[in-house]
C-alpha cells in the first residue's frame, strides 16, 4: 500500500476547523498527513475562537453591562464553539483520574456519558476561575480583558500541538486522540511555540511593556500547566484520548487568564 500523499495547506486548516470548532468547515482528509497539518494550524482556530470571545465581551462592555457579564459571555463563546467538548473531556478526565482505578477502568469511566462528582466540580471550580479572572481583567480595562480572551484561546490550542508531537501514544486505538497521537514532529512542535510565543509578546506589546511580559509569560506558564498534566495522563491512562486534549485545552486557558488577572 502506497504512503498517503502530503497534505496541502488547505487539508491542515480544514483538519483543524472542522475538529476543533463548529465552524461550517468540511474535513476533506482524515489520515495522518491531513492530521498533522490540523495539529500545526490549531492556534490559527485559537485565534479565532478567541477573537470571537473577544468581541462577545466588548459588545457587552459598550453599553454598560459590566465586567462580570462580559467575562460570562467570554467564557461561554468558546464553549459553544467548541460543542463544549473541551469542558466535556477536562470533566471526564478529572472523573477518570480521581476514580483511582487502573487504566482500562479509568478509561472506561472516562468513556461514559454521565459526569462523575470529581468531573463536575472540576467544571464548577474551573469555569469560576474562568469568569473570575475575565472579571478582574475586564475590571482593569477592556483591552486587558480582550487580549487575555485571545491568548488563552490561542494558548488552549498551542498546547493541542504540542500534545501530538511525536513519542506522545495514544490511549485507545480509535477516536480523535489516535488519529493525531504522534503526528507533530518534534522541531514543528518548537517551531509554533516560539511563533505563538513571539506572536503573545507582539500581542501584549499593544499594552506596554508589563503586558508583553505577561502575556508571554502566561503562555509559558500555560504550556508548563498542560505539560504536567499530560505526562500524568500518559502515566495513568497508557496515552492520550480525545478527553485528555480536552482538558489540556482548558488547563492552558484557564492558566493564561488567571495570570492575566495578576498584578
Amino acid at each position: 500500500m502506497s504512503a498517503p500523499s502530503p497534505a496541502s495547506p488547505s487539508d491542515g486548516l480544514r483538519f483543524a476547523f472542522g475538529t476543533l470548532t463548529v465552524l461550517p468547515v468540511r474535513v476533506t482528509r482524515w489520515d495522518r498527513p491531513a492530521a498533522r497539518g490540523g495539529m500545526l494550524c490549531a492556534p490559527l482556530a485559537g485565534l479565532v475562537v478567541g477573537a470571537a470571545a473577544a468581541a462577545a465581551g466588548l459588545l457587552l462592555l459598550l453599553p454598560g453591562a459590566g465586567a462580570p457579564l462580559a467575562a460570562v459571555a467570554t467564557v461561554a463563546v468558546p464553549a459553544v464553539l467548541t460543542r463544549g467538548l473541551h469542558l466535556d473531556g477536562l470533566a471526564d478526565v478529572a472523573d477518570g483520574l480521581g476514580s483511582g482505578k487502573p487504566a482500562g477502568d479509568a478509561l472506561r469511566i472516562m468513556k461514559q456519558s454521565d459526569i462523575g462528582p470529581f468531573g463536575v466540580l472540576t467544571l464548577v471550580l474551573v469555569l469560576l476561575a474562568q469568569v473570575a479572572a475575565l472579571a478582574q481583567a475586564y475590571g482593569d480595562s477592556w483591552a486587558r480583558g480582550a487580549l487575555a480572551a485571545v491568548a488563552a484561546a490561542v494558548a488552549a490550542r498551542l498546547v493541542l500541538t504540542l500534545a501530538a508531537r511525536a513519542g506522545v501514544p495514544p490511549a485507545r486505538p480509535e477516536g480523535l486522540g489516535a488519529a493525531v497521537a504522534g503526528v507533530v514532529p518534534r522541531t514543528g512542535a518548537v517551531a509554533i511555540g516560539l511563533a505563538v510565543a513571539g506572536a503573545a509578546a507582539a500581542g501584549g506589546a499593544l499594552l506596554g511593556l508589563d503586558g508583553a511580559v505577561r502575556t508571554v509569560l502566561a503562555v509559558l506558564l500555560s504550556a508548563a500547566a498542560a505539560e504536567l498534566l499530560l505526562r500524568h495522563c500518559v502515566r495513568r491512562f497508557g496515552g492520550v484520548t480525545g478527553d485528555v486534549f480536552g482538558a489540556l485545552a482548558e488547563t492552558a486557558a484557564t492558566t493564561v487568564l488567571v495570570v492575566a488577572a495578576l498584578g
